[in-house]
């Protein structure tokens, strides 16, 4: 069993108080920015609906939420919740997540750095959009990957 500490890239401080909340006010408004949503998720220790902007990434049918930053606190929640909501202005989405394996998550990093990049680039540990497969899956333990479905109405 591994002792080491999961990879976590904390965001700064302009990133919390102003880049998320901006996002999160925008979103809550029906503003969405590159699929921008507002992702509601239960917490594991309290069971309260906890909050975060996410941009969900289509690729091919299916749909994923990426943890740029590593193993954050909503990534923990998710893994106990198994879903939760996508709120964008007054429309929400219930879904189902699953996590993907590490060896699966190659083509959908490799989406997510090519649409991202420019933003979310220096969190991946330099690999780019042209790097190999086996550069993404060397840093796929770093990133935790959920495919998300949408429940029905």
């Amino acid at each position: 069993m591994s002792t080491a500490t999961p990879h976590v890239q904390k965001p700064g401080w302009i990133t919390v108080n102003v880049v998320n909340r901006a996002m999160a006010f925008l979103t809550r408004r029906g503003l969405s920015i590159r699929g921008s949503r507002v992702m509601a998720v239960r917490g594991r220790k309290t069971g309260e609906w906890r909050t975060t902007p996410v941009n969900p990434l289509t690729v091919g049918a299916e749909r994923y939420l990426v943890a740029a930053r590593g193993h954050v606190q909503w990534t923990h929640n998710m893994r106990v919740a198994g879903g939760g909501e996508l709120h964008l202005g007054k429309k929400t989405e219930e879904f189902t997540a699953i996590e993907v394996a590490d060896d699966d998550k190659v083509p959908v990093l490799r989406a997510y750095i090519t649409l991202w990049k420019a933003e979310l680039g220096a969190f991946f540990q330099g690999v780019t959009p042209d790097s190999s497969d086996e550069e993404l899956r060397r840093i796929a333990p770093d990133h935790p990957v959920f495919r998300i479905t949408t429940k029905a109405a």
